[in-house]
């Protein structure tokens, strides 16, 4: 489960993910890197890169109306509102360098998630470490109108992107109420008119 640093636990990880995929992929150093970039600001271009937008933030509609957590013992007894399940959009971007190389950047991200599109056990860092949840890294196919239409929101040109969605990051909630123990309970002996 995660605290309220899962969302920037995640993109840290998506980050790792791809700064391990590009290495050794330039002939000659340096290796294309990926970074976290809101794309506000001009990307530095001194090596090739690859940029990792979060932009979007939504529920996983699939997941709401779960039942409440209840805590199991030895831990005193508590029930909370089930975590929030979030999906996280990226933006994932070449910059630098020549078209082979930006190609060749996108084409290892691609490969990269597509051989293991799921993040678990040792690979989750932050309040994810540790913990049986497991993320789904899935290519979102968006029209040329919609990649369009989040190029003009954050205005800037249409550039060449992957867009790519993971499911589902637990938010856990902070509603949580403790329960009362029965420690004894008493019958009425008198029968049922």
């Amino acid at each position: 489960m995660g605290d309220f640093g899962v969302v920037a636990d995640v993109s840290s990880i998506v980050v790792g993910r791809l700064n391990r995929a590009l290495a050794g992929l330039s002939p000659q150093p340096p290796d294309p890197v990926a970074e976290l970039h809101d794309l506000s600001e001009p990307v530095q271009t001194e090596q090739p890169k690859l940029t990792v937008f979060l932009y979007e933030i939504a529920e996983d509609p699939t997941s709401r109306n779960r039942p409440p957590v209840r805590s199991l013992p030895p831990d005193p007894p508590t029930r909370s509102k089930p975590p929030m399940a979030l999906l996280l959009r990226y933006l994932v971007t070449p910059w630098g360098g020549d078209q082979l190389t930006q190609h060749r950047m996108i084409g290892r991200a691609l490969q990269s998630f597509y051989d293991d599109a799921i993040l678990d056990g040792e690979e989750l860092a932050g309040s994810l470490a540790g913990g049986v949840d497991a993320l789904h890294v899935t290519l979102t196919p968006l029209t040329l109108d919609q990649k369009s239409w989040v190029w003009y929101a954050i205005q800037k040109p249409y550039r060449l992107s992957l867009n790519y969605e993971i499911r589902v990051v637990n938010l856990d909630s902070l509603d949580v109420a403790r329960l009362q123990v029965v420690h004894s309970r008493e019958l009425d002996g008198n029968p049922l008119p």
